[in-house]
């Protein structure tokens, strides 16, 4: 039975610089490619990022179910680590896209478990992210040795671009593990493409620690999403995180994969993923080598901020702001303490480029002291809210000439406000 979904100004514009969009023609692209899309949704809560002044303006994240929805969209409700639960839609088809399109969700945000089992991933995903300096070539480079790894862990990877800085591999497993294990899984597997490509690969969590591509093990951790197959990013030339064969990675272009391109390339050549959930695969050889990394001495990484400490977590700090190891009673060696400033907070990142442009400015000097690396430019999430947060390693600066921390400007950071009030409840 078809059903109809009544589209809201859909003359809106969504994408207006490089390429010109409005709501309709976004939702005429997700209906072109709706069997693709959905592959990756059906059956999935999912969150709703929504832009709704298009893709130049502030996103929020919706993780309840909108009260006013269409009686025949269905939901299912989620616990977080927070304690808190909330009821998540599921999409499953054509209409139930449209609808959340409509809502101004560009972007696809599914998590990796199925409606009728919350509890145990049937997903394993490998976030490669290209850090300051690091060439798209790496990012390939790490992508083709991580098939090859998992080729010998007896998994398949599919990978995507991720249709803004890196590469996804997604991995269909058995749902047997719980998000805990799935994460260990993924830590496992970060190091080990750090051992194998140390001049290229990072399975360090701080940025002050990272080099080369990081492989984001946390985006494995219970609550966490990432933008799933076919979902366009706001991008001025609205790229779309596409699925690739892997003999295609070595050669891809991201920028090739737009709204405008995408389509017709699935008309002619379908989905290079049609066929993910008929491999799903086990976690065994990874948990292996987890347990192994372990009794070396490999103690778990950082989780994300907002989780609770870890058994077997170290100190949940920045190097940057480690206390000296003689105040620490751990005879673990103590990390390298980073000489890190903040110089802009911004909901919008082109305002929080502007105040970085503005720093260097005012200190010429040491601007032509940086690296590449040495800016480090933070996408922060809040509980609804992204915001960007700028900051400067000082580490290749003379001591005598590195400037003090002053007020960041812009200085508009969405969670002070939440901040303080925690920590006033906790004193």
């Amino acid at each position: 039975m078809g059903r109809e979904v009544r589209i809201t100004h859909p003359d809106k514009p969504y994408f207006s610089k490089q390429v010109k969009l409005s709501k309709i023609d976004l939702v005429r692209y997700y209906l072109a490619i709706a069997p693709a899309a959905l592959a990756g949704i059906r059956d999935r809560p999912i969150v709703l990022k929504r832009f709704v002044n298009g893709a130049e303006g502030e996103a929020f994240y919706q993780k309840r179910a909108p009260s006013d929805r269409p009686a025949w969209l269905r939901t299912v409700t989620l616990s977080f680590p927070s304690g808190r639960t909330a009821e998540e839609l599921v999409v499953d088809d054509a209409a139930g896209l449209a609808w959340i399109v409509n809502l101004g969700c560009i972007e696809l945000h599914p998590h990796p478990v199925r409606s009728g089992d919350l509890d145990h991933p049937d997903e394993l995903r490998v976030d490669l992210d290209l850090g300051p300096g690091v060439g798209w070539q790496d990012v390939r480079l790490v992508a083709l040795e991580v098939n090859a790894f998992l080729k010998e862990m007896g998994l398949r990877g599919w990978p995507k671009t991720s249709g803004s800085r890196g590469i996804h591999v997604n991995v269909r497993i058995e749902p047997r593990w719980t998000f805990a294990e799935v994460r260990r899984a993924a830590l496992a597997l970060s190091r080990a493409i750090e051992r194998r490509l140390p001049a290229l690969a990072s399975s360090k969590w701080w940025k002050e620690e990272r080099h080369g591509v990081f492989l984001d093990y946390n985006q494995n951790a219970k609550d966490r999403t990432t933008c799933s197959a076919y979902s366009v990013r706001p991008l001025p030339d609205a790229r779309v995180s596409t699925p690739l064969h892997w003999h295609e990675v070595p050669d891809c272009d991201p920028a090739d994969f737009t709204v405008l391109t995408v389509p017709p390339r699935y008309a002619e050549l379908g989905d290079p993923r049609a066929a993910i959930d008929a491999e799903p695969g086990s976690l065994e050889k990874l948990l292996d080598l987890a347990a192994r990394d372990e009794d070396a001495g490999l103690g778990d990484a950082p989780w994300p901020p907002h989780f609770r400490k870890m058994e077997g977590e170290a100190a949940r700090v920045a190097p940057s702001r480690a206390k000296s190891a003689a105040k620490k009673k751990s005879a673990k060696p103590a990390r390298t303490k980073m000489p890190l400033i903040v110089v802009a907070n911004s909901t919008h990142k082109d305002a929080a480029l502007e105040g970085l442009d503005r720093w260097k400015n005012k200190h010429p000097e040491v601007a032509g002291l940086l690296a590449a690396d040495d800016v480090l430019v933070d996408s922060m999430r809040g509980r609804s809210s992204t915001w960007t947060r700028i900051r400067i390693n000082l580490r290749n600066v003379p001591e005598n000439l590195r400037p003090a921390q002053e007020t960041p400007d812009p200085d508009d950071d969405p969670t002070r406000e939440w901040r303080t009030k925690r920590t006033a409840k906790k004193s």
